[in-house]
């Protein structure tokens, strides 16, 4: 609001003293403090364009310029400078002014609907230094453009589905106190990977896990939801600490897709895209 307010009067004042109507003030905060508070740096573009001296289009500038008001000082330094020292009363009217209104002095925006999609966890492990970044991040952006006016729509896309998952519930199907073992994800995990990576056996029991986890098999997605269940409110408990707005209706995953891709499937085969290898409906890129 300040940098506008002087903007706007020095412009006019630039414009007094003959410059050219198009000549911007150039207002920002002063570069040292013994500057003042703001420098307007416009005085000498708008010289270069009359031929003129800038220092003395500055004296002109200031002569035809009123900041009683607002304005403790306005000096000229150097070429054409023109160096601006606020008064502390102005200062703290502006400032009680800003208190005094539940918005701050910011004005509403055109509203619109506007969809955010954040955080991202993955649901296989713990959230780590990454998707917090991205947590604190999303939530500041929406808190800004809800200020502002717009209707936002927090979209949390998690991946809930996939290979690994075969892997994780094989290795949870085997386990005597399911509750226990998943009060820790990381190590969980670490756990599940090692066994897939080291024992054939159950690498391939993994993979038959995937096929009856894809195909609705109701034992499999049991175990699959009781290990969403607990990602989800692991996530949940760092929002809420955070004090995050995602909430569990916020959340979206990769399986909400699975119904939709015997479709995709059949799109794909009318078009001429699919090519089967080694029993999978695989398509190929250039």
């Amino acid at each position: 609001m300040i940098t506008e307010s002087l903007e706007t009067r020095i412009s006019a004042a630039l414009a007094r003293a003959g410059a050219p109507a198009d000549s911007p003030a150039l207002v920002g905060p002063a570069t040292r403090p013994e500057f003042g508070d703001y420098q307007a740096n416009g005085v000498m573009a708008a010289a270069k364009k009359l031929k003129t001296n800038p220092r003395a289009l500055a004296a002109q500038v200031v002569e035809e310029l009123d900041l009683e008001d607002m304005a403790a000082s306005v000096d000229i330094a150097g070429p054409g400078f023109i160096n601006i020292q606020l008064k502390g009363e102005w200062l703290a009217a502006q400032l009680g002014n800003v208190l005094a209104d539940p918005r701050l002095g910011v004005p509403k925006d055109a509203p619109q609907k506007i969809v955010l999609d954040y955080s991202h966890p993955n649901l296989a492990k713990e959230m780590h230094i990454g998707h917090l970044r991205s947590t604190v991040i999303g939530d500041a952006i929406a808190r800004v453009l809800e200020f502002s006016g717009h209707e936002v729509v927090r979209h949390n896309h998690v991946g809930d589905w996939g290979t690994q998952f075969g892997m994780l519930i094989a290795h949870l199907d085997e386990i005597a106190d399911p509750a226990t073992e998943l009060a820790d994800l990381e190590v969980f995990y670490q756990s599940a990977r090692q066994r897939f990576d080291q024992d054939e056996a159950f690498a391939d029991l993994s993979r038959e896990y995937v096929v009856k986890l894809q195909s609705g098999d109701p034992h499999v997605q049991r175990m699959w939801q009781q290990f969403i269940d607990e990602s989800l409110n692991h996530g949940q408990r760092i929002y809420d600490a955070l004090g995050v707005g995602l909430k569990p209706e916020d959340v979206q995953g990769e399986s909400a897709y699975n119904d939709d891709l015997p479709r995709v499937v059949e799109d794909l085969r009318a078009k001429g895209l699919l090519v089967e290898s080694n029993g999978a409906q695989c398509v190929f890129l250039e």
